[in-house]
């Protein structure tokens, strides 16, 4: 299952819930295909009986079919907190077209939708965060039907058109220092954002590094286009490009800046790469031509490490 037929298919049913439930249980079926078989009881509603526990709660039935022992979980429990922090600023309209929109931010919120579906599958509780030069929405962690459903309407609003803002500029270090403060328990923060901002690199990963320092586990999913944005392959003639956040544009022929381009694009790839490894942040590139299934090949490997 391919990223662009799932985005395009949602002009067919206008529900991203279902959309996120199309692409979740197609990835599960696919998991016997993958190394992550055996992940397929992290999605019932059970957990394995840990001994000296009441047994109040075990599920007998499934006993009788298993010969394991699985309690029984109820709404209120949760194993995790999980944040899911967006990055809505206009670089991640690219490539922006007069299309459907397959770009940067409706690849993020197709993967975030899935996490979220896929999560309270797991009775997680789950929270929204989505920020530009600002913080634009936060929620708290919760594992209610009603705030799923605020969640999904939010996200829903990401893929239409007319809510599409040019010139909406990035502050990924005030933002994310925000975050990190508001975020009072210790979760699971994964991050969508192509990390384009005119500010200090350095003052980047100190942010990232504040979100670590108040222990939490964080995921980056480095969203990009990374045909286009990151090795520039264009036709070789004149192409105008234009900068979503400041309405800038400049004239030329990639074949002319190419390799020069390539080398600082990709040295500030290798540097984002390595500073999240210093901090113990999970760094995924997440390329928005690629498989849906990568991307959430990538969140069981980090949930794995929590359990």
């Amino acid at each position: 299952m391919k990223n662009t037929l799932d985005i395009q298919n949602f002009q067919q049913f206008d529900n991203l819930e279902f959309l996120a439930n199309q692409v979740v249980e197609g990835f599960i079926t696919g998991l016997h295909k993958s190394p992550f078989h055996g992940f397929s009881v992290e999605f019932a509603e059970h957990r394995l009986y840990n001994k000296g526990e009441t047994t109040r709660h075990i599920d007998w039935k499934l006993f009788a079919r298993t010969d394991r022992l699985y309690v029984k979980k109820y709404e209120e429990e949760t194993n995790l907190r999980c944040q899911i922090i967006i990055d809505t600023s206009s670089s991640m309209l690219f490539p922006f077209t007069e299309k459907f929109p397959k770009n940067k931010l409706s690849f993020s919120v197709i993967i975030a939708s899935a996490l979220i579906y896929l999560l309270r599958k797991q009775r997680d509780a789950v929270g929204l965060t989505l920020f530009s030069d600002k913080i634009e929405l936060q929620t708290d962690a919760k594992l209610s039907t009603v705030h799923s459903k605020r969640m999904y309407a939010e996200l829903g609003k990401l893929l239409q058109r007319e809510n599409y803002h040019l010139k909406k500029n990035t502050s990924v270090t005030s933002v994310l220092h925000d975050v990190a403060e508001l975020i009072h328990k210790r979760s699971l923060v994964i991050i969508f954002s192509d990390m384009i901002a005119q500010e200090d690199p350095e003052k980047v990963f100190s942010a990232l590094q504040h979100l670590r320092y108040n222990k939490h586990e964080v995921i980056l999913f480095y969203v990009v286009d990374k045909k286009h944005e990151l090795e520039l392959k264009y036709e070789n003639r004149p192409h105008k490009f234009v900068d979503l956040e400041s309405g800038k544009t400049i004239k030329l022929n990639p074949n002319d800046v190419r390799q020069l381009y390539q080398k600082q694009s990709m040295a500030y790839f290798e540097e984002l790469k390595v500073k999240c490894g210093q901090y113990n942040i999970d760094f995924v590139e997440a390329d928005i031509n690629s498989d849906f299934r990568d991307v959430l090949s990538s969140y069981l490997i980090k949930r794995k490490k929590l359990y």
